[in-house]
């Protein structure tokens, strides 16, 4: 549905307003689908959760502009007023905090940054049968398509010559795989065992590096990645190697149904992909089709703390993130550090999404997916003791 522009008006005045009083404050349920461009069959009232010891007093200033008696639920309590002719309705849940709340994200509207319920929060906490549940749904897709095209635009711009930049040509890196296949191997190893003859399907695979060196120990290896220019070295790589890889240039959540086959022994995803997903649970379903009865994912990712929580420097670790954030950022594409050029202006930017260890696991739970190992591993620099570097998720299809 269009927005109306005077609701948008309504909820910038209202929210305003709250800022104004120092007054923590959330659009929720219909009116933040809609905020964040949910398409809903009508326009619903501007529904807006604020600090509940905060409530009486703006209860008090709204009697002022019309606004009705205060209705007590006993945890909760709200009361409705009527703003340039727009529903307008403010809530509170006693004994919580608002600011605190981890599902509640920004999003820009007019040059205003407003304060909503999450869609995931909804996603997961309404029933499946909800109608707004398929329309949160479609909105996600339509946001995952729009960062695919960006990353992939991203990805495709100087790749190639970023990997011969830190890998050298195809063939000198092949080289130096075939030397030793099994060290690039190494930290996936005790949970990829021996993969003389396994079928093993490398998700958002990259460059080939890791695929190269499972086709140079025996295994049947197919690549998916969105980038031609990873496509491009991946199989350079491999025919150097005089190895054969199969290299599907695609939007893993996009895959041709021929492709989801439940054939593979083995699905790999490994170093920096989860963050380019809005919602994991699509991606979870795709692993859920390509494993066979009995195979087994094997995810190895950076660990959230490094990723969300710490910054490091040296012997010095600080708490700067929030290990909660549910924010998109933008950032330099992966590979321009090993461009000679740097990160500078105009570099490549792409859109990443920071997980927690539990929103990952729960997801691909929550598929069917039998988790079988989570493993922390911890930084190996002395300056980073104690802190854990990657993680490794092991689940079988049962």
């Amino acid at each position: 549905m269009q927005v109306d522009q005077a609701w948008w008006r309504v909820v910038l005045m209202v929210t305003d307003e709250l800022v104004a009083s120092d007054v923590a404050y959330c659009l929720i349920e219909d009116a933040a689908l809609l905020a964040q461009g949910v398409d809903l069959p009508q326009l619903p009232p501007v529904t807006i959760a604020i600090q509940w010891d905060a409530f009486a007093a703006v209860h008090q200033r709204a009697v002022a502009q019309g606004a009705g008696p205060i209705r007590d639920a006993g945890r909760s309590a709200a009361f409705d007023l009527l703003r340039e002719g727009v529903p307008v309705q403010l809530v509170c849940y006693r004994n919580t905090v608002v600011e605190a709340d981890p599902q509640r994200v920004l999003v820009e509207h007019a040059g205003h940054a407003v304060w909503v319920k999450s869609l995931l929060f909804y996603l997961r906490h309404w029933p499946v049968e909800n109608p707004r549940i398929q329309a949160i749904t479609r909105r996600l897709r339509t946001i995952q398509r729009e960062l695919n095209r960006t990353n992939a635009a991203a990805w495709n711009q100087q790749a190639y010559a970023a990997w011969e930049e830190r890998h050298g040509r195809p063939a000198e890196l092949a080289a130096r795989i075939k030397a030793q296949p099994a060290a690039r191997l190494a930290a996936l190893q005790p949970w990829l065992g021996d993969v003389v003859g396994c079928k093993i399907i490398n998700l958002l695979g990259s460059q080939g590096i890791k695929a190269v060196a499972l086709a140079l120990l025996g295994a049947d290896v197919t690549v998916v990645d969105i980038a031609d220019d990873n496509a491009r070295y991946g199989l350079e790589l491999a025919r150097a190697a005089n190895v054969t890889i199969r290299y599907i240039v695609a939007d893993v959540l996009a895959l041709p149904e021929a492709e989801l086959v439940a054939a593979y022994d083995i699905v790999l995803l490994e170093l920096g992909i989860l963050h380019y997903f809005v919602d994991l649970q699509p991606l979870a379903l795709v692993v859920l089709r390509l494993l066979r009865t009995g195979g087994r994912l094997v995810l190895q990712d950076f660990h959230p703390v490094s990723t969300k929580l710490i910054t490091s420097k040296g012997r010095k670790h600080k708490v700067t993130g929030n290990y909660f954030d549910q924010a998109l950022h933008e950032v330099d594409v992966a590979y321009t550090k090993h461009l000679e050029q740097g990160n500078g202006p105009g570099s490549a930017r792409v859109w990443q999404r920071r997980w927690t260890l539990g929103e990952i696991v729960t997801a691909f739970a929550a598929v069917g997916l039998c988790v079988c190992e989570l493993a922390e591993e911890p930084n190996t620099k002395l300056d980073d003791i104690g802190l854990p570097k990657t993680f490794t998720l092991v689940a079988r299809k049962p």
